[in-house]
């Protein structure tokens, strides 16, 4: 079938040749990676290295990694794909638009991975609120008449905190909208509204402002690829495997 219309100027795709693209695009992408791994497999040091995650590992976890990494490794290139919801992070490395994934534990039989460890969740509460500098946990039910700083619809950080809510009890009402994690911490440490976010993306200048949650709660992370480990995913693997995990406690809530 004709995949492309030719016009007075250009071209455009046929109703055919635009159900053709994305298999196409995969597979160019898929080809490009082909050459990267074959090129790793001669020469590690000058390998580059695509990792797709989501926003607050990005911000959090990701950067201890890539640093051991690259001082294990100084030739590797790095280049990073961020995602809103583990989804779309599983689609980019099921469809060959990186080659190794760090996300929420996936069930998908498209990726091959290796459970990691645990991430924890807190709450921000800004200066005025009663829970401010409690080391003792809050529960979040004691949250909601609280106005929260929320992100927005198809960010899997907003699935994570409704479902922390609705556990609870309550719907969160939200006050403010961000789509990026840390920008949250701040809102609300500004006293805009409550949030749920991971621990490892509260700065340390930051922490006064960070309750623990009582129970705890804590979702599993993991990395992942689509069938075999190439050289430099194998050593990114390993990078990630050397982080200082979370023991849970008993006891403590596992959202995934």
């Amino acid at each position: 079938g004709q995949l492309l219309e030719r016009l007075p100027r250009g071209t455009r795709l046929t109703p055919a040749g635009r159900a053709f693209l994305p298999e196409a695009r995969a597979a160019v992408l898929a080809a490009h990676s082909s050459a990267r791994s074959a090129r790793a497999a001669l020469d590690l040091a000058s390998a580059q290295l695509e990792i797709a995650t989501v926003f607050s590992l990005a911000v959090g976890l990701l950067p201890k990694a890539i640093q051991r990494l690259r001082r294990q490794h100084p030739g590797i290139s790095i280049r990073l794909f961020e995602y809103s919801h583990r989804e779309l992070l599983m689609d980019a490395v099921a469809g060959g638009v990186a080659d190794v994934g760090v996300g929420p534990l996936p069930h998908d039989d498209r990726v091959s991975a290796t459970l990691l460890g645990y991430e924890s969740f807190v709450a921000i509460v800004g200066r005025q609120h009663p829970a401010y500098l409690s080391m003792s946990g809050i529960a979040v039910e004691t949250l909601a008449d609280d106005d929260w700083v929320m992100f927005p619809e198809g960010h899997g950080l907003a699935d994570l905190a409704r479902s922390i809510c609705g556990r609870a009890g309550f719907t969160p009402r939200d006050a403010v909208f961000t789509g990026q994690a840390d920008a949250a911490v701040r809102l609300a440490a500004a006293g805009l509204g409550v949030a749920i976010v991971p621990e490892n993306i509260v700065p340390s200048s930051l922490h006064r402002y960070m309750v623990p949650l009582d129970p705890p709660v804590f979702r599993p992370l993991a990395v992942f690829t689509r069938e075999t480990w190439s050289p430099q995913a194998e050593a990114f693997r390993a990078a990630l495997q050397e982080i200082d995990w979370i023991d849970v406690p008993r006891g403590a809530v596992i959202e995934n």
